[in-house]
């Protein structure tokens, strides 16, 4: 090269800098040799065969350069720096609305840390890119192949370090308008930014630019825009140069950036050995970083084995495209807000001014279609002869570096159209703006212009010119006058995925959905109402309703009526639906299965199976298996896991989720199957036996709180009949709680309650307890934890809510203030984040005591203070007085009675008023038939017993006396009964 650089293209070039970094420096120094090696790399990029094209990511200026070159060239073969097992998807681009996003995902990985999954690479494509100006090109010109030569997304893990991909500054905002790209690397082509902060910094303080997207729009945009092909690359090859000799010296990031120019030349040099394609047919499409490159594989005729390509990893990965949007792609790279939205007005311009014809796939969703022609008239389509390539190009840069800036005249036209289109959107949104404001934007950004050295105002001059003459202290709506101005000059533009290029996930899911005959590709909320009693045929629809809110993120199927639970099924529904807002995730859940169902097993077997998996969580999965997919094979499946992790737990913290879901499934279970699932009874057993091994030592253990204890005690409270009848015995549970001796008070107090429902202890003697607990001025400031542990309490042993109102009741009733006011808070906050579950229990028991009124609760007793009654007295009849009232009653109504007795048969008359009524026994001895008719019913065949002679008996006696076999069935029924 020594020969070539003292009389190549770049001779004058070399002079020129050589002086003026002697002129500069002093003499020579390091500045002359970076001065210098940047003409060497251009020099050397310039006189490659194979003809590099230098660009940079979602700029206008090389879409136009791109698109003015493949008219010229038309080269036979394009190589792409882009992953190169991506190949695949391009052609799907075509049924797309841009700008979309190949993307390659891997929700299981096999090579890397399991802690890195799931893995994401996302490339995105706007129509302004040179990249898809080249696709567009290869894919629909005949005969022209379009190869991938970067690393794979494999490589891409492989050689980088999971903790640089992640975005460093990043505020909330950011990250939401990340979303659509999720955590995925992005693949940027042409990654034009000074990795040195400390030159991008002086570039933005002399260039008078607040940020990277206002320096390179001005100072490379503007004048490359127009510019001829030899000036475009020379121009990109110097920055690039430039950029990549003043990175800083991060090793791996070095190293990685080398490894990816030799895979790159690598990849070029086997295609063209392969297919015998000359070097002078082939286009090379990189970054301009890329291009300047000086590793010893550069060039057809560089180094062919220093370098070896690694094999790729066991990793299976999913490709498919995901819809994007210019705030994803400016947040993901670190652009300005807005940035990418003028690079698209800009290429619209650029279009209109140069009349160029851009590359579009054929079928663009998004574009323009040709209109069609009018009939006896034909378009005469000149024949594009490519231009003659010189040997060696021309020398652009020098007169390029001395020539001052273009002074391009002011488009007054474009600016006033701003300006009127400004206010006029800020008057939608609530400004007071007026002519005279437009007036003011039109002035003020002529003003900005020139006092940053420019004579034509760009889109930020505009902008800051708006904000400053339109917005005031506040901002009356949702938007401010920045972001009026993005959305005018093109807004956040989202694209869509099309129908055909979705995975078979995502067009199932679509296909189910048709009966409810609602666009849900397009973006926005939608409101579909499911009446499953007129149409049948709708409930597929509300299943995969329901699938989709279990799976995809919150806000994509969000159920306004109608609930889904363990034997329950609405008969209406009403969602409000925005798949096409969250396409993305969709489009992901087709990369796990081919089915909705499918990727719900399996993510319930990775929650089953998974090494943080709990007992919890296993229920958990066989609910949402039998709620969403009704399968008992997977139900019986993941239920005899449970069982195995419930036998191996040692804490009790999943206690309560446990108790709830275990209830749940045997409610379910004993209403819906004939008999119960042969796991959940061996979980019964299994766990009746495993919480009583577990209770004194979770009673002891500082560590366990006293909701999982009381959960605990629940299960065995509440599952002691089915466990009993299964076999288990319950002097286990005796002997457990025999052995708890708790030293904590809530504790303490959850122990006598478990006593109480076990008998041990009576609740005179639990309220004792309580009282002593108030007369020990030591204990009462810990009297809001005995509380908490009987609310607590109230989860296995519900019956003592009257003992907790009552215990309750005494402390706000005996103790003074003094004592009371200061833990007042402590209970209220003790109840509140320990049994907040639990206090309506204790507030419906307080509302059935306590009196309903006001005025009633000064003459309120408590029932607690009510004289305590032998309940065998109250039972016991009391003596009748010595009134005659059955005798009276009859005398009074004769006819009723005579009524009675001719049913009965009975032809006897009424005794005389002198003559005493007799007695019911005298009655039966009377009336002989009745007491044989009673005697036949009951079955007794024995008859009237003969009184001894002189016998009266009476009462009792003359019952068994007369008729002593109706006497025995009656009492036998009676204690029966």
């Amino acid at each position: 090269m020594s020969g070539s650089q003292e009389n190549g293209t770049f001779a004058g070039l070399r002079g020129q800098l050589q002086d003026a970094a002697a002129t500069f420096a002093g003499g020579p120094d390091a500045l002359e040799g970076i001065l210098l090696g940047m003409v060497d790399d251009v020099d050397r990029a310039v006189r490659e065969p194979l003809e590099i094209f230098p660009v940079c990511h979602h700029s206008p200026a090389s879409a136009l350069a791109m698109a003015r070159r493949l008219r010229e060239k038309q080269p036979k073969v394009v190589y792409l720096e882009l992953c190169e097992d991506m190949a695949p998807l391009l052609t799907e681009l075509r049924n797309c609305r841009l700008p979309v996003a190949v993307q390659a995902f891997a929700g299981e990985v096999d090579g890397f840390p399991a802690d890195w999954a799931p893995l994401s690479v996302v490339a995105p494509v706007t129509e302004a890119s040179a990249e898809y100006q080249a696709i567009a090109y290869a894919l629909d010109t005949p005969g022209v192949e379009l190869v991938l030569v970067d690393r794979s997304s494999d490589h891409v893990f492989q050689w980088d370090r999971r903790g640089e991909h992640a975005q460093e500054g990043a505020g909330p905002a950011e990250e939401a308008e990340a979303a659509l790209h999720g955590e995925a690397v992005g693949v940027e082509i042409g990654d034009l930014r000074p990795r040195f902060a400390e030159l991008e910094e002086h570039l933005l303080r002399h260039g008078k630019v607040r940020h990277w997207s206002e320096w390179w729009h001005q100072y490379v945009e503007v004048p490359l825009g127009d510019s001829d092909h030899d000036t475009y690359r020379q121009v990109m090859f110097l920055i690039g140069s430039l950029f990549r000799r003043l990175a800083p010296g991060d090793g791996s990031r070095v190293r990685v950036d080398e490894d990816r120019e030799r895979y790159m030349w690598t990849r070029m040099r086997e295609h063209l050995a392969a297919t015998g394609t000359d070097p002078e047919d082939c286009l090379y499409v990189c970054g301009a970083f890329h291009a300047a490159s000086r590793v010893e594989e550069f060039g057809v005729h560089g180094s062919t084995d220093t370098f070896t390509i690694s094999p790729r990893t066991a990793t299976t990965w999913q490709y498919g495209l995901i819809p994007s949007s210019h705030a994803a792609i400016e947040a993901q790279f670190g652009l300005a807000a807005g940035s990418v939205s003028i690079a698209a007005t800009q290429w619209a311009k650029g279009l209109k001014r140069t009349r160029l014809k851009p590359f579009r796939l054929e079928g663009q969703a998004g574009t323009k279609k040709p209109g069609k022609k009018k009939a006896g008239k034909k378009t005469a389509v000149p024949a594009v002869t490519p231009a003659p390539e010189p040997a060696v190009a021309a020398d652009k840069l020098s007169g390029f570096l001395r020539r001052p800036p273009v002074l391009d005249g002011l488009d007054e036209a474009e600016l006033l159209g701003w300006s009127v289109d400004i206010v006029r959107a800020a008057r939608r949104n609530g400004y007071l703006a007026s002519t005279a404001d437009a007036i003011a934007v039109f002035e003020t950004s002529i003003l900005l212009a020139g006092m940053r050295d420019r004579v034509k105002p760009t889109p930020y001059d505009f902008q800051d010119a708006a904000v400053t003459c339109i917005e005031k202290d506040s901002v009356p709506g949702r938007r401010d006058v920045r972001r009026l101005v993005e959305i005018m000059m093109g807004g956040d533009r989202i694209g869509q995925v099309g129908y055909d290029s979705l995975p078979p996930l995502a067009r199932d899911v679509y296909d189910r959905l048709a009966p409810l005959e609602l666009k849900l590709e397009q973006r926005g909320v939608r409101r579909a109402l499911l009446d499953m009693a007129s149409r049948p045929e709708l409930q597929a629809c509300s299943d995969v309703l329901w699938m989709l809110r279990r799976l995809m993120p919150q806000g994509a199927a969000r159920p306004i009526m109608g609930e889904r639970g363990l034997g329950e099924r609405s008969i209406q529904e009403s969602w409000d639906l925005a798949l096409g807002t969250h396409q993305r995730a969709l489009i992901e859940l087709g990369y796990e299965g081919v089915s909705l169902e499918q990727v719900l097993e399996q993510r319930l077997r990775r929650d089953a199976y998974g090494p943080q998996a709990t007992t919890a969580t296993v229920l958990a999965a066989v609910e949402d298996a039998t709620l969403y997919l009704r399968s008992r094979r997977l139900s019986d499946e993941l239920g005899t896991h449970a069982l195995k992790l419930l036998a191996t737990e040692r804490s009790v913290d999943g206690a309560p989720e446990v108790l709830r879901r275990v209830r749940a499934l045997l409610a379910y279970y004993r209403t819906s199957e004939p008999v119960l699932p042969s796991w959940i009874e061996s979980f019964v057993k299994t766990g009746y036996a495993h919480y009583c091994t577990l209770l004194p030592t979770a009673f002891r253990d500082e560590d366990a709180t006293v909701g999982p204890v009381a959960a605990m005690l629940g299960f065995l409270f509440s599952m002691e009949s089915l466990a009993l009848s299964l076999g288990c015995d319950r002097t286990q549970l005796e002997l457990a709680v025999a052995q708890s001796h708790p030293d904590e008070p809530s504790k303490t107090a959850l122990l006598w309650a478990a006593q109480v429902q076990l008998g041990t202890l009576s609740r005179a003697e639990l309220r004792a307890r309580c009282e002593a607990l108030l007369d020990n001025p030591l204990v009462v400031p810990a009297y809001p934890r005995y509380l908490s542990g009987f609310v607590h309490a109230l989860e296995p042993v519900p019956g003592l809510a009257d003992v907790v109102v009552e215990a309750v009741s005494n402390a706000f009733g005996r103790l003074p203030d003094t004592v009371l006011l200061p833990w007042l808070p402590l209970l209220i906050t003790t109840l509140r984040s320990g049994a907040a579950d639990l206090a309506p229990l204790l507030i419906r028991e307080a509302g059935r005591i306590f009196p309903g009124r006001l005025a009633a609760l000064d003459a309120w007793i408590p029932p607690w203070r009510m004289p305590e009654m032998d309940p065998l007295a109250a039972a016991r009849p009391k003596p009748a007085p010595d009134v005659r009232r059955g005798a009276a009653l009859l005398t009074a109504h004769p006819a009723t009675c005579d009524a009675v007795a001719g049913l009965l048969g009975c032809a006897g008359g009424w005794a005389q008023p002198d003559v005493p009524a007799p007695s019911g026994v005298r009655l039966l001895a009377a009336h002989p038939a009745t007491c044989d008719a009673v005697a036949e019913l009951l079955g007794c065949d024995g008859g009237w017993a003969v009184a001894a002679a002189g016998a009266s008996p009476s009462g009792g006696a003359m019952l068994t006396t007369r008729h002593p076999a109706t006497a025995d069935a009656l009492e036998s029924l009676l204690s029966s009964r």
